[in-house]
């Protein structure tokens, strides 16, 4: 499991999955969004590959990097019960303030200025 989150640790990688989001990308399209030399985009992409988070389709001259979805899938069931943690927690905190008192409004203050 570690290898996912280390190369979603990476916020250039991040930032290539959410252009992936939308549709597949050629390396060049990426460069330009995000821009940065296609050889340091093609790094990334590489690293995202081999951690099978994207897929490559060759079509002629050009390779289509398209976002794979399961691997994200599996890392979001991983988190799913961290999540319920931190939701049960947060309403609890609501909950709480909600038993509070409200603070008293605030009394304007009187210029000590004579007019």
């Amino acid at each position: 499991m570690s290898l996912p989150f280390e190369v979603l640790a990476d916020p250039t990688r991040r930032r290539i999955l959410g252009l992936l989001l939308g549709r597949p990308r050629l390396v060049g399209e990426v460069a330009h969004e995000l821009e940065m030399s296609q050889p340091r985009v093609s790094k990334h992409l590489r690293v995202l590959r081999e951690a099978g988070l994207v897929t490559v389709r060759p079509e002629a001259q050009r390779r289509w990097y398209e976002l794979r979805p399961e691997p994200l899938a599996d890392l979001d069931a991983w988190l799913a019960p961290y999540r319920r943690l931190w939701t049960e927690r947060l309403d609890a905190l609501e909950r709480h303030l909600e038993t509070m008192p409200d603070a008293p409004e605030e009394q304007p203050r009187r210029s000590t200025e004579e007019p």
